[in-house]
């Protein structure tokens, strides 16, 4: 990645419905270069998606919770790590060294949906116990580029 792809993320992060044509005229750069540099950044997992932020009760906020998840057996769990994958409210999921095997984020549009989320986690084989908590005020919320590297600010 050069400082022209830097450049490129950046202005995606804070617009990522940024035409190529805009994009190309805020980095120097032609409509149809935008779009390689696009591709070969999604190609590279440097872009590894597009994410749609639904509001919950019309006041614009989700319900967020963390579930913890206890496995059955710690080290063979993939059919719960895979389950998990597919749940679209699902917004981080972790494993955990400790006492804890599995940290979930779940990012709904109501507190029904977490509630349903929670019961189908619950039962998943593989599932021995879970332990959830509301999100009750976000304090700190900072969205990272990758491991390790805060975003430009």
């Amino acid at each position: 990645m050069d400082a022209i792809d830097e450049k490129i993320i950046a202005e995606m992060t804070r617009n990522a419905r940024v035409s190529h044509s805009e994009l190309a005229g805020k980095v120097l750069l032609s409509r149809n270069a935008v779009r390689q540099r696009i591709e070969r950044l999604e190609r590279q997992g440097h872009i590894a998606g597009y994410t749609i932020v639904r509001a919950g009760d019309g006041t614009g906020d989700v319900v967020s919770a963390l579930v913890l998840v206890y496995r059955q057996d710690r080290m063979r769990g993939g059919d719960v790590l895979a389950a998990l994958n597919r749940i679209p409210e699902v917004v981080i999921c972790e494993i955990l060294s400790g006492d804890f095997d599995i940290m979930v984020r779940l990012e709904a549009a109501s507190l029904e949906r977490v509630r349903g989320i929670w019961e189908d986690i619950a039962q998943m084989p593989g599932v021995r116990d879970t332990v959830t908590a509301l999100t009750l005020s976000s304090v700190v919320n900072r969205r990272r580029r990758g491991r390790g590297s805060a975003e430009p600010g």
